[in-house]
């Protein structure tokens, strides 16, 4: 380990590249600062090696098993796994607190992003759940500094949250009926000679797939009063198919609407009453200047 770090050190010894004192610091600020030129380049240079990772995995499992580029790819998995695994561990070295980034989402993300390769070990095929390390890209919103697109996000997220409650009773509702949609299909269907309502789990399967719209096909009522019944339940799940989207549409537009008053109430002048525009951190009125503080 000293070695290691006598190596870093070495490396990183051009203060102007890498400002800071000592290894923790410059690691720092090249991996958790975006704001430096080595810290853009850096993130820039880990999304790009996240995507082409991805990439790889997606290709290999389209090569032959005796291709040559299959194997290309596969040992190329091992230099981006070696560089991930190392910068992981970087993260973990210089963070200030490591117990707060472990168990944070970008720690959890960047940890599944390289668990699977090692479980490839125990369970065959594991590794191409490296795919999951696509969810890293999510910090071009920190380097390109997209944060209204975030914003944006964490409204959609605040009025999935609201709209949690209302979706589990819907579901809950669903459920008992597919439930007892599935048990009458097999009460009409399952003395019915070759039919494939054997048992009522597999029953339950039909109606999901019926309710859900999906319609696979690979299984249909043959008698006339299954048929009746699978017609009832094709028109219930078109009738129900659009309540979810309902109840978060209109959480989101109240979401939004409560958003907006928030930032039109915060930038309303006491003095001389004018909206002042939709900057929250405005502090004196731009028409007035009078201080938002006063108020």
């Amino acid at each position: 380990m000293k070695y290691i770090e006598k190596l870093l050190t070495y490396l990183l010894r051009d203060n102007r590249l890498f400002p800071g004192r000592g290894l923790k610091q410059k690691l720092y600020n090249m991996i958790f600062g975006a704001e430096t030129f080595t810290g853009k380049a850096f993130d820039i240079i880990l999304m790009a090696s996240i995507l082409t990772s991805v990439l790889f995995t997606i290709f290999e499992s389209m090569m032959m098993s005796d291709s040559l580029l299959r194997l290309i790819l596969y040992y190329s998995e091992w230099f981006f796994i070696v560089f991930f695994t190392f910068e992981y561990i970087a993260r973990i070295y210089c963070s200030p607190k490591p117990k707060e980034y472990i168990l944070s989402f970008f720690g959890i993300i960047d940890l599944l992003s390289i668990l699977p390769f090692y479980t490839l070990f125990f369970f065959n095929g594991a590794h191409y759940l490296s795919v999951l390390r696509i969810f890293r890209l999510i910090r071009v919103f920190r380097v390109f500094k997209l944060f209204s697109y975030l914003e944006e996000g964490n409204l959609i997220l605040l009025a999935l949250s609201k709209s949690m409650r209302k979706i589990l009773v819907f579901f809950m509702f669903v459920l008992v009926m597919v439930i007892a949609m599935g048990t009458v299909m097999f009460a009409v269907e399952g003395g019915v000679p070759g039919t494939q309502f054997t048992n009522i789990p597999h029953s339950i399967y039909w109606a999901i797939v019926t309710v859900t719209t999906v319609g696979y096909g690979d299984m249909a009522p043959v008698t006339s009063v299954g048929r009746f019944i699978a017609s009832f339940v094709m028109l219930f799940g078109y009738a129900i198919i659009a309540v979810p989207t309902g109840i978060v549409s209109a959480n989101i537009a109240d979401t939004n609407r409560m958003h907006r008053h928030k930032k039109e109430k915060h930038n309303i002048c006491p003095k001389c009453h004018r909206y002042c525009g939709d900057d929250p951190e405005a502090k004196f009125c731009k028409f007035c200047g009078t201080k938002f503080e006063d108020s």
